[in-house]
């Protein structure tokens, strides 16, 4: 059973690299689209189209959504999951998101200043914005801090990793639309943000399961990971994501 785990783990992480390495690639040539300003058309039609949608109370709906992913709430969020990880002794998970927090939020601002790309302006913004607009630091680091705590709450609770997964990325997924509805980014923008934010968060969780991997070689270690609520039995095959002790 064991080396099944081990096999299991071996090939997410594979998938993991590949799925990074495309995202990389996405975010390269998306950038080098925007540096030659070859996706005006592309990004404008699709604001545009979404403008026809426009009614008061989608507005107000959007608005919610894209407070959601905030960044300030979100590194609210991610300082109130340390503190909690790290009460509970989940020491490695509690640093895991807290670089990944830092991390997004950093990169996030680097790239900005690096494209310096100006927003959209075709119509008037129901919410204030500043800075630069590329990549969407709404689509990245929601990315990363919402999708580390659907992998932490997988982990946790495996009979519902499925759902919780799904929901993960609906909500990422509404945050980023949210921010088209409203004007304030461009689709590529968007787009960029989910594709630098996806391969930061699979670094971040690569790294901690070769970290608890690692640990788990020492039995001396007093070290606790997340594993599967006791009160959830499974009765298919363990996920991969957990860990013996």
């Amino acid at each position: 059973m064991r080396s099944r785990i081990r096999s299991l783990i071996s090939i997410i992480r594979l998938a993991g690299l590949a799925i990074a390495t495309l995202s990389l690639w996405g975010f390269a040539t998306l950038a080098k689209e925007v540096l030659e300003k070859e996706t005006y058309a592309f990004d404008t039609s699709i604001l545009l189209t979404l403008k026809e949608l426009h009614t008061p109370l989608r507005d107000r709906i959007m608005i919610g959504f894209t407070f959601l992913g905030e960044p300030n709430l979100l590194l609210a969020v991610c300082v109130s999951l340390v503190i909690i990880l790290w009460a509970q002794q989940h020491r490695s998970e509690a640093t895991t998101i807290a670089l990944a927090g830092a991390g997004a939020v950093g990169l996030n601002l680097l790239l900005k200043k690096v494209f310096a790309r100006a927003r959209p302006q075709l119509w008037e913004r129901a919410v204030d914005v500043r800075f630069y607009s590329f990549p969407s630091g709404h689509a990245m680091v929601s990315m990363v801090i919402y999708g580390l705590l659907g992998y932490f709450l997988g982990s946790r609770f495996p009979k519902q990793r499925w759902w919780i997964y799904i929901l993960t990325i609906l909500l990422v997924s509404v945050i980023g639309l949210s921010r088209l509805y409203l004007g304030v980014h461009w689709p590529t923008d968007i787009i960029a943000g989910y594709t630098a934010g996806l391969v930061w968060l699979i670094a971040c969780i690569m790294s901690l399961e070769v970290w608890k991997q690692s640990r788990s070689s020492f039995p001396e270690s007093q070290e606790e990971f997340l594993s599967p609520d006791s009160s959830q039995e499974m009765t298919d095959e363990p996920s991969p994501l957990t860990h013996n002790k």
